[in-house]
Protein backbone atom coordinates (compact mmCIF):
# COMPACT_ATOMS: atom_id res chain seq x y z
CA UNK A 1 0.00 0.00 0.00
CA UNK A 2 2.64 2.46 0.56
CA UNK A 3 4.61 1.68 -2.64
CA UNK A 4 1.22 2.34 -4.22
CA UNK A 5 0.92 5.93 -2.40
CA UNK A 6 4.35 6.38 -3.14
CA UNK A 7 3.47 5.56 -7.21
CA UNK A 8 0.68 7.77 -7.42
CA UNK A 9 2.34 10.74 -5.60
CA UNK A 10 5.14 10.74 -7.87
CA UNK A 11 2.63 10.42 -10.88
CA UNK A 12 0.99 13.58 -9.59
CA UNK A 13 4.75 15.39 -9.32
CA UNK A 14 5.62 14.14 -12.88
CA UNK A 15 1.86 15.35 -14.14
CA UNK A 16 2.60 18.66 -12.56
CA UNK A 17 6.48 18.85 -13.70
CA UNK A 18 4.86 18.21 -17.31
CA UNK A 19 2.43 20.83 -17.62
CA UNK A 20 4.49 23.02 -16.48
CA UNK A 21 7.29 22.36 -18.82
CA UNK A 22 4.16 22.76 -21.85
CA UNK A 23 2.82 25.47 -20.47
CA UNK A 24 5.76 27.56 -20.94
CA UNK A 25 7.05 26.29 -24.16
CA UNK A 26 3.17 27.11 -25.86
CA UNK A 27 1.17 28.60 -23.53
CA UNK A 28 -1.77 27.27 -21.23
CA UNK A 29 -4.53 27.47 -23.81
CA UNK A 30 -2.67 25.76 -25.82
CA UNK A 31 -1.74 22.77 -24.39
CA UNK A 32 -4.03 19.48 -23.91
CA UNK A 33 -4.15 17.18 -20.68
CA UNK A 34 -3.71 14.91 -23.41
CA UNK A 35 -0.06 16.14 -24.91
CA UNK A 36 0.52 16.80 -21.11
CA UNK A 37 -0.04 13.02 -20.42
CA UNK A 38 2.06 12.06 -23.32
CA UNK A 39 4.83 14.59 -21.31
CA UNK A 40 4.66 12.88 -18.15
CA UNK A 41 4.70 9.47 -20.21
CA UNK A 42 0.96 7.96 -18.37
CA UNK A 43 -2.62 7.81 -19.87
CA UNK A 44 -5.14 10.38 -19.75
CA UNK A 45 -6.84 8.74 -17.36
CA UNK A 46 -4.15 8.96 -14.97
CA UNK A 47 -4.49 12.85 -15.03
CA UNK A 48 -8.16 12.65 -14.48
CA UNK A 49 -6.96 9.97 -11.96
CA UNK A 50 -5.09 13.31 -10.09
CA UNK A 51 -7.04 16.44 -11.37
CA UNK A 52 -10.49 17.43 -12.13
CA UNK A 53 -9.31 19.26 -15.44
CA UNK A 54 -7.31 21.52 -16.63
CA UNK A 55 -7.88 24.10 -14.61
CA UNK A 56 -7.36 22.43 -11.57
CA UNK A 57 -4.10 21.20 -12.69
CA UNK A 58 -3.06 24.88 -12.56
CA UNK A 59 -4.45 25.84 -9.77
CA UNK A 60 -1.97 23.01 -8.30
CA UNK A 61 0.93 23.87 -10.28
CA UNK A 62 0.25 27.61 -8.96
CA UNK A 63 -0.06 26.14 -5.17
CA UNK A 64 3.14 24.92 -5.29
CA UNK A 65 5.15 28.51 -5.55
CA UNK A 66 2.72 30.98 -3.68
CA UNK A 67 2.45 31.28 -0.08
CA UNK A 68 -1.19 31.40 1.27
CA UNK A 69 -3.25 34.16 2.26
CA UNK A 70 -3.36 31.87 6.06
CA UNK A 71 0.16 31.34 6.28
CA UNK A 72 0.81 35.00 5.92
CA UNK A 73 -1.62 35.71 8.02
CA UNK A 74 -0.14 33.47 10.27
CA UNK A 75 3.36 35.04 9.94
CA UNK A 76 1.61 38.79 10.35
CA UNK A 77 -0.02 37.71 13.86
CA UNK A 78 1.46 39.13 16.83
CA UNK A 79 2.90 41.97 15.12
CA UNK A 80 2.08 45.15 16.31
CA UNK A 81 2.87 49.00 14.26
CA UNK A 82 6.70 48.50 12.92
CA UNK A 83 7.03 45.30 13.30
CA UNK A 84 3.94 44.11 11.63
CA UNK A 85 5.11 46.50 8.75
CA UNK A 86 8.80 44.97 8.50
CA UNK A 87 7.22 41.55 8.38
CA UNK A 88 5.32 42.38 5.48
CA UNK A 89 8.01 44.07 3.66
CA UNK A 90 10.02 40.86 4.46
CA UNK A 91 7.67 38.55 3.21
CA UNK A 92 7.56 40.78 -0.16
CA UNK A 93 11.16 40.92 -0.54
CA UNK A 94 11.77 37.43 0.20
CA UNK A 95 8.92 36.45 -2.73
CA UNK A 96 10.95 38.82 -5.01
CA UNK A 97 14.51 37.87 -4.53
CA UNK A 98 13.25 33.92 -4.43
CA UNK A 99 12.13 34.48 -8.68
CA UNK A 100 16.22 34.90 -8.61
CA UNK A 101 16.71 32.50 -6.54
CA UNK A 102 14.20 29.28 -7.23
CA UNK A 103 13.93 28.46 -10.90
CA UNK A 104 10.63 26.81 -10.71
CA UNK A 105 9.30 29.60 -8.90
CA UNK A 106 10.77 31.70 -11.75
CA UNK A 107 9.06 29.37 -14.36
CA UNK A 108 5.77 29.13 -12.61
CA UNK A 109 5.05 33.08 -12.48
CA UNK A 110 6.51 33.05 -16.00
CA UNK A 111 3.49 31.16 -17.11
CA UNK A 112 0.80 32.54 -14.87
CA UNK A 113 1.83 36.38 -16.42
CA UNK A 114 2.95 35.88 -19.61
CA UNK A 115 2.04 32.42 -20.88
CA UNK A 116 -2.02 32.24 -19.54
CA UNK A 117 -4.87 33.45 -21.24
CA UNK A 118 -8.06 32.67 -18.98
CA UNK A 119 -10.13 31.16 -21.39
CA UNK A 120 -13.21 29.22 -20.68
CA UNK A 121 -11.77 26.08 -19.83
CA UNK A 122 -10.14 28.41 -17.33
CA UNK A 123 -12.51 30.14 -15.51
CA UNK A 124 -12.51 28.00 -11.94
CA UNK A 125 -8.62 29.03 -12.18
CA UNK A 126 -9.36 32.37 -12.65
CA UNK A 127 -11.63 32.78 -9.88
CA UNK A 128 -9.49 30.77 -7.56
CA UNK A 129 -6.91 33.41 -8.85
CA UNK A 130 -9.06 36.56 -8.24
CA UNK A 131 -9.62 35.45 -4.63
CA UNK A 132 -6.17 34.82 -3.62
CA UNK A 133 -5.65 38.17 -5.04
CA UNK A 134 -8.49 39.53 -3.08
CA UNK A 135 -7.48 37.68 0.18
CA UNK A 136 -4.67 39.01 0.07
CA UNK A 137 -5.21 42.88 0.05
CA UNK A 138 -7.68 42.34 2.38
CA UNK A 139 -4.69 40.94 4.76
CA UNK A 140 -2.63 44.14 4.00
CA UNK A 141 -5.39 46.55 4.55
CA UNK A 142 -6.06 45.09 7.73
CA UNK A 143 -2.75 45.44 8.37
CA UNK A 144 -2.47 49.32 7.36
CA UNK A 145 -5.93 50.01 9.47
CA UNK A 146 -4.58 48.87 12.41
CA UNK A 147 -4.39 52.17 14.69
CA UNK A 148 -0.58 51.45 15.45
CA UNK A 149 -0.17 51.86 11.51
CA UNK A 150 -3.38 53.99 9.99
CA UNK A 151 -2.22 57.35 12.03
CA UNK A 152 1.21 56.51 10.21
CA UNK A 153 -0.36 57.05 6.70
CA UNK A 154 0.16 60.37 4.89
CA UNK A 155 -2.72 62.02 4.11
CA UNK A 156 -5.22 61.15 1.56
CA UNK A 157 -3.77 57.47 1.84
CA UNK A 158 -6.57 55.34 3.06
CA UNK A 159 -5.81 52.04 4.46
CA UNK A 160 -7.30 50.48 0.89
CA UNK A 161 -5.12 52.76 -0.87
CA UNK A 162 -2.16 51.91 0.51
CA UNK A 163 -3.15 48.12 0.01
CA UNK A 164 -3.79 48.46 -3.56
CA UNK A 165 -0.41 50.55 -4.15
CA UNK A 166 1.57 48.00 -2.54
CA UNK A 167 -0.09 44.76 -4.31
CA UNK A 168 0.13 46.73 -7.65
CA UNK A 169 4.15 47.07 -7.08
CA UNK A 170 4.49 43.54 -6.15
CA UNK A 171 2.50 42.38 -9.32
CA UNK A 172 4.67 44.93 -11.32
CA UNK A 173 8.27 43.72 -10.30
CA UNK A 174 7.06 40.25 -10.82
CA UNK A 175 6.26 40.93 -14.13
CA UNK A 176 8.43 42.79 -15.58
CA UNK A 177 11.08 40.70 -13.73
CA UNK A 178 10.02 37.72 -15.59
CA UNK A 179 10.13 39.36 -18.98
CA UNK A 180 12.97 40.85 -18.58
CA UNK A 181 15.85 40.21 -16.18
CA UNK A 182 17.40 42.93 -16.82
CA UNK A 183 15.59 45.77 -15.86
CA UNK A 184 16.58 45.22 -12.16
CA UNK A 185 17.94 42.67 -9.70
CA UNK A 186 15.93 40.97 -7.40
CA UNK A 187 18.39 40.35 -4.73
CA UNK A 188 20.10 44.04 -4.65
CA UNK A 189 16.80 45.83 -5.62
CA UNK A 190 14.50 44.37 -4.14
CA UNK A 191 14.44 46.43 -0.44
CA UNK A 192 15.03 49.86 -2.29
CA UNK A 193 11.61 49.10 -4.38
CA UNK A 194 9.69 47.65 -1.46
CA UNK A 195 10.58 51.22 0.88
CA UNK A 196 10.52 53.49 -1.66
CA UNK A 197 7.00 52.43 -1.85
CA UNK A 198 6.38 52.18 1.70
CA UNK A 199 8.15 55.98 2.24
CA UNK A 200 5.12 56.95 -0.16
CA UNK A 201 2.37 55.68 1.62
CA UNK A 202 4.21 55.90 5.52
CA UNK A 203 5.53 59.09 7.17
CA UNK A 204 8.58 58.35 8.65
CA UNK A 205 9.43 55.00 7.29
CA UNK A 206 12.61 53.38 8.12
CA UNK A 207 13.31 49.65 7.43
Amino acid sequence: MRRTKEQAEQTRCDILAAAETLFLQQGVAHTSLEQIARQAGVTRGAVYWHFANKADLFNAMLNQVRLPPEQMAERLSGCDGDASLLTLRDLIIEAIENLARDAQKRRIFTILLHRCEFTDELRDAELQRRLFVDAFIALVEALFAHPACRQRLHPGVTPRLAARALHAQIVGLFTDWTRDPLLFDPLQDSAGLIDAVLRGLLRDWQA
